[in-house]
């Protein structure tokens, strides 16, 4: 690590044990001066602890990453994302798990950060895009399901997950301070400050946590290898020379280290750069109402190695200290503008992205270090893009959309991979293609009872991503490799649902069904990596309700299933999350509440064996379980929260399906897979600040 690096680091540290430590004073201008020149106050502190999450509106999600939740407040992206019904996680251990919506992985999931894309770079997602995000710094999360928007970014069959941080609007000069501490089992502590001052002409953000935890205990009691250290620190810089103006410049870096049981290599270094800027301009006239820009840089150093975080394995195909350095430059543009009439909303613009792969490796400890970079891979993608959002009448709306997109990929390997390379036969190819993709969907409000109905069709055409075209050791029909043999993806997907809302019950589902043409699969059975094209039908849904049967007591619950079918042999699409429901129970008064979560998950026997994604693969049946959980929460007062929770309360032993096996370099067994178990009972607090 550099030394302006570890200053950055250190200066961080300090910052966030200062402000932390301020819990143990009074709680001083908290609750006696408040902040009357902050023209958005932070939110009242709510005495709950979240345990489900409800749609906002049709096939969306909103809700704040702040809010402690259950189970143990995440630490990473993939990790508060599984709070969502639908979502789940390819799971190696102890963090950055790889999200899964739907049964659907990778770039079928767009990922953003206040609007832009952040890639990882290990060939085989170790650092996931989620690794990189820490949501507890973000002020929103949105999840739009299905292909049903244009507006951020080619691809997005499965979903559109967007992390965003809201600008800070102040009337005259003041300021105020978000900062956080959790403390849990094995080791767990983590640290946040958020703080901002500024006027009506401008504004300063800083934006610091760290997340550490030690190896975990699984409910038999055995140790499982899956510590973790992470820290990030943002600025952001806004200038609002009127109310409807604002420019913002935003820097970030970050670090951290992970260690994983399913895996032959741990990450010891998951470097991020970030720079972005953004200008926004409201009310500009009668039609056309707001302009966007925005730019974004965003850089993943990442160093996978066998010896900083484990015993250096002897023997196998791992024998030996080696170590692999990979980096991914992104960057990315995007303007946009809204039009409105009477009862039209017209979002429309244009982005890009482009992205270059690198890597160096080698023998021995830190072999990397005097090698020279090599570049394999370079992506490029140009977009148009319109959204349509008519109100035909009061309770009907129209909301479509359309993107073209050209995508465009270029091999830079001289030879393949593997224990002997052979001269690449599409070393200097570029490959290109261009991609329709457009959705439609009517929504209706009935007039009887306080409920909207909606149904939309949605299509999108996702080009191969880097893991898919330089990953798998080989392509269709046993080709040397697949750059140049695997077709882009189409979905064409059907959403369906209805969402209800009283004071009293809260009630709503949405189901889907699916085909997939050239649906990209890794198939393992010759003991290496074939990426095919494949047909696929996939369908299921989500639902949910949440009902106060009296002022104090409060019942949620909520269930999600995601089926998918290979077309093209009959077999079952591999890597799809078993039927789970999870039920909740909350007794809440004035300014405490406890609470109860049951989350049960059925057995999945529905596997194709030795069939995956680049991460993982099925290789066994998984057996169904029941995990208890309880909650607690005290509001001090409106800016002091204390929460806490037990998780797996009776410290039972199970594994999630999608799982990677456990690496005989920590002892699991070699040549007979077994799942990674997760967390046995685990006791967590949080304390919550806001002024």
């Amino acid at each position: 690590m550099s030394g302006c690096t570890a200053m950055f680091r250190l200066s961080l540290r300090g910052t966030i044990a200062v402000a932390c430590g301020s819990l143990l004073s009074p709680f001083i201008l908290a609750a006696d001066q408040g902040h009357e020149n902050h023209t958005q106050d932070p939110a009242e502190l709510s005495p709950t602890v979240i345990t489900a999450v409800a749609p906002s509106s049709p096939l969306t999600v909103v809700t704040n990453p702040k809010d402690p939740r259950q189970p143990v407040p995440a630490s990473d992206g993939a990790d508060y994302l599984k709070t969502i019904p639908g979502f789940s996680a390819i799971r190696a251990g102890g963090t950055n798990g790889d999200p899964v919506l739907r049964g659907m992985f990778g770039s079928r999931l767009n990922i953003l950060t206040n609007g832009g894309v952040m890639l990882g770079a290990c060939p085989n997602r170790m650092d996931a895009p989620t690794s990189y995000i820490a949501p507890e710094t973000y002020d929103r999360l949105t999840v739009i399901k299905g292909p049903q928007t244009v507006l951020w970014g080619p691809g997005a069959s499965a979903g559109t997950i967007l992390f965003d941080r809201e600008p800070e609007q102040f009337g005259e000069l003041g300021s105020r301070v978000n900062a956080s501490l959790l403390a849990g089992s094995n080791g767990r502590f983590d640290k946040v400050l958020d703080a901002a001052a500024g006027g009506q002409l401008g504004y300063v953000r800083v934006i610091g946590n760290q997340s550490h935890s030690d190896d975990y205990e699984d409910g038999n009691g055995d140790t499982v290898p899956s510590r973790w250290d992470k820290w990030n620190g943002d600025v952001a810089l806004g200038w609002t020379p009127d109310a409807d103006t604002l420019l913002e410049l935003t820097a970030g870096k970050g670090d951290g280290e992970a260690r994983y049981a399913g895996r032959g290599m741990d990450g010891s270094q998951f470097k991020r750069e970030s720079l972005g800027l953004r200008f926004e301009k409201s009310n500009l006239g009668d039609v056309l109402d707001k302009v966007e820009a925005q730019v974004y840089y965003n850089y993943a150093d990442h160093v996978m190695d066998n010896y900083s975080l484990r015993t250096t394995p002897t023997s196998g195909m791992m024998a030996g200290p080696m170590v692999s350095n990979v980096d991914r430059r992104t960057m990315g543009a995007r303007i946009k503008a809204t039009w409105r009439w009477a009862d039209v909303t017209l979002i429309s613009g244009i982005d890009a992205q482009t992205n270059e792969h690198r890597k160096r490796g080698g023998m021995g400890i830190d072999a990397h270090k005097d090698k020279p970079w090599t570049k394999d891979a370079d992506f490029h993608n140009y977009g148009v893009f319109g959204e349509l959002t008519w109100e035909t009448t009061q309770q009907d709306r129209l909301i479509s959309g359309a993107r073209l997109d050209r995508a465009s990929a270029k091999d830079f390997r001289k030879t393949t991979s593997g224990m002997m390379p052979r001269p690449n036969p599409t070393y200097g190819d570029t490959r290109a293609d261009t991609l329709p993709s457009g959705f439609v969907r009517y929504e209706h409000d009935l007039a009887a009872i306080p409920a909207t109905t909606y149904i939309g069709l949605g299509h999108a055409q996702r080009f191969p991503d880097y893991w898919e075209l330089f990953s798998p050791k080989s392509g269709p029909d046993g080709s040397v490799n697949a750059f140049d043999a695997i077709k882009p993806e189409k979905t064409t997907q059907l959403d369906f649902g209805v969402q209800y809302q009283t004071d009293v019950l809260e009630a709503w589902a949405s189901g889907y069904v699916g085909q997939v043409r050239d649906y990209i699969l890794f198939d393992y059975t010759r003991n290496s990596s074939q990426a095919q094209n494949i047909d696929a039908r996939i369908m299921g849904g989500e639902l949910g309700a949440a009902y106060k049967l009296t002022s104090n007591w409060k019942a949620d619950a909520t269930l999600a299933y995601a089926w998918g079918k290979n077309s093209s042999d009959g077999a079952a699409l591999p890597q799809m999350p078993p039927l789970e429901s999870r039920m909740g129970l909350t007794y809440s008064r004035d300014d405490w509440s406890a609470g109860a979560l049951w989350r049960v998950v059925a057995a999945q026997n529905r596997i194709d064996e030795n069939k995956g994604n680049v991460v993982g693969k099925d290789y066994e049946k998984s057996a169904g379980f029941g995990v208890f959980s309880l909650n607690g929460a005290y509001r001090v007062n409106k800016n002091l929260k204390l929460s806490t929770g037990v998780d797996n309360l009776f410290d039972k032993a199970y594994a999630e399906h999608l799982n990677l096996a456990g690496n005989a370099g920590f002892g699991y067994p070699a040549n007979d897979p077994q799942a990674i178990n997760e967390p046995g009972r685990t006791f967590w607090t949080k304390v919550d600040l806001s002024f």
